[in-house]
C-alpha cells in the first residue's frame, strides 16, 4: 500500500504538471497561428534527442508492457524528461497526437524506480510497473476505476484470459490515489454533456451494433495505418530525425493550403462539439489522417485523445443515419473507437461509465464489444499478446 501510494504521488503530480505544460502550449498555438511552421524544426530536435539520449526508451508504452510480462532491466528515468518535453513541444506546433501515451510512460518509469530502489522481485516488480500505468492513466483523464482496469487490460490486449487479477487491488488504489494528487494539483478534467438517452428498443439495439462494428473496423484501419506508415518511413529515411522533419513539413504545408486548424493538438472543443450538434461528416476522417501522420513521421505523444476525437465525430456522423440522439452516439463512439484500436474494452465500458453516467453504460458495453470483435488483432500497441488463432475451441484435457 506504501508504494502504491507512492507510485500515485509521483505519477498523478507528474501528470498534473504535463496537464499545465499542454494547457499553455495550446493556447500559445492557438494565439499563434504562425507556430505550425515550426513542426519540422520540433520534429527533427525530438528525433535528435532520441536518438542521442533516448533509443532505450523510444519504444515507449510498448517498453513498459515488455518490461511486465518479461522483465529484464530498469526502464530508464530519462524516458520521463523526454516524452514530458517531446510531447508539449509537439504540441506547441500543432502535432495531432495525445497525451494518453505521455502519462502513462511517465507514471511506469517512475514506478519503476521505485521498484528497483526497494529491490522487488520480477513479481513485484510486474505489479508496481502495472500500478504506474494505471495511475498514469487514471490522473490525466481523470478516470480512476478505468485506469485500474486499463492497467491489466493493455498487458493482454486480445489474450484476454490472460488478465493478472491479482493486481486490480494495488492497481486501483494507486489509481484512485493519483487521479486525488491531480486534483489537488488544481487539475480540471473536461466534462462531457450526453443528454438524453433514450430507452432500449430492437432498432436502438440493432443501431449501437451496427455503429460498433464501423466503430472497431476504425480503430483496426488507425492501428494498422499507423504502424504501416511508421515503418515505411524507417524503411525510406535511415536517419531518425530526419522522419518527423519531413513529416511535419508536410503536415505545415497541408495546414496552410486546406483549412485544418480543427484537426490539430488535442481538439477538445470539437470533441466537445460532437456532443451538441452535428458536425461535418469528413471530420473523423480528417483527424485520422493527420494523427497517422503525425505519429507515423515519429512525433511524441499519444494515440487515445485523438481516437476519442475520431470516435465522437464519427459517432455524430452515425447518428442521423441511424436515427439516434447525437449525444449518445459521440459518448459511444468516444469509447468504442479506442476499445477496439487499443483491445481494452473493459476499460473502456468503465470509462463510459465514469465520464457519461450510468445511463449510457449498457449501450457503451455492447458498441465496445462489438467493436473489439470488429477490430480484429490490430492494436496501437504492438506488445500486447495475442491470443491463440483457436482460441475459440475448449482446451484439451
Amino acid at each position: 500500500m506504501c508504494l502504491c501510494l507512492g507510485v500515485a504521488l509521483l505519477a498523478g503530480s507528474a501528470s498534473a504538471l504535463f496537464l499545465f505544460s499542454l494547457e499553455w502550449a495550446t493556447h500559445t498555438r492557438e494565439a499563434h497561428p504562425w507556430l505550425i511552421w515550426g513542426l519540422p524544426v520540433v520534429g527533427f530536435a525530438v528525433g535528435w534527442l532520441y536518438l542521442k539520449w533516448g533509443q532505450s526508451v523510444d519504444a515507449g508504452n510498448n517498453l513498459l508492457i515488455n518490461e511486465i510480462h518479461d522483465p529484464r532491466r530498469v526502464v530508464p528515468l530519462r524516458m520521463v524528461p523526454l516524452i514530458l518535453g517531446g510531447t508539449v513541444a509537439s504540441h506547441l506546433v500543432g502535432a495531432s497526437v495525445g497525451r494518453e501515451g505521455t502519462a502513462v510512460q511517465m507514471g511506469g518509469a517512475l514506478a519503476d524506480q521505485l521498484a528497483h530502489r526497494f529491490q522487488l522481485s520480477a513479481a513485484q516488480r510486474r505489479v508496481v510497473l502495472m500500478t504506474g500505468i494505471g495511475a498514469g492513466f487514471a490522473s490525466v483523464f481523470g478516470t480512476p476505476l478505468a485506469g485500474a482496469v486499463f492497467a491489466l487490460e493493455v498487458l493482454a490486449g486480445p489474450a484476454l484470459r490472460q488478465m493478472r487479477w491479482a493486481a486490480l487491488g494495488p492497481c486501483a488504489l494507486a489509481a484512485v490515489a493519483a487521479d486525488q494528487v491531480g486534483l489537488w494539483w488544481g487539475v480540471h478534467h473536461t466534462v462531457y454533456t450526453v443528454g438524453s438517452v433514450p430507452a432500449f428498443s430492437a432498432w436502438g439495439l440493432c443501431a449501437v451494433l451496427l455503429a460498433g462494428g464501423l466503430m472497431g473496423l476504425t480503430g483496426r484501419v488507425f492501428a494498422l495505418s499507423t504502424h504501416g506508415l511508421s515503418a515505411w518511413f524507417k524503411q525510406r529515411i535511415a536517419y531518425a530525425p530526419f522522419r518527423p522533419l519531413i513529416g511535419g513539413a508536410l503536415i505545415a504545408v497541408v495546414v496552410s493550403v486546406l483549412p485544418a486548424e480543427r484537426y490539430l493538438g488535442l481538439g477538445i472543443p470539437v470533441i466537445m462539439e460532437a456532443f451538441a450538434q452535428p458536425l461535418a461528416p469528413w471530420d473523423f476522417a480528417a483527424k485520422m489522417a493527420l494523427t497517422v501522420a503525425s505519429l507515423g513521421a515519429g512525433f511524441k505523444g499519444g494515440e487515445v485523445t485523438p481516437l476519442f476525437y475520431i470516435g465522437a465525430t464519427l459517432g455524430n456522423a452515425l447518428a442521423p443515419l441511424l436515427q439516434m440522439p447525437v449525444g449518445l452516439m459521440a459518448a459511444l463512439g468516444f469509447v468504442a473507437v479506442f476499445a477496439g484500436a487499443a483491445k481494452t474494452p473493459l476499460a473502456c465500458t468503465v470509462m463510459a461509465l465514469e465520464l457519461f453516467g450510468v445511463e449510457v453504460a449498457a449501450f457503451a458495453a455492447l458498441a465496445c464489444a462489438v467493436s473489439y470483435g470488429f477490430s480484429g488483432r490490430a492494436s496501437i500497441y504492438t506488445a500486447q499478446r495475442q491470443r491463440p488463432a483457436k482460441s475459440l475451441q475448449p482446451p484439451r484435457r
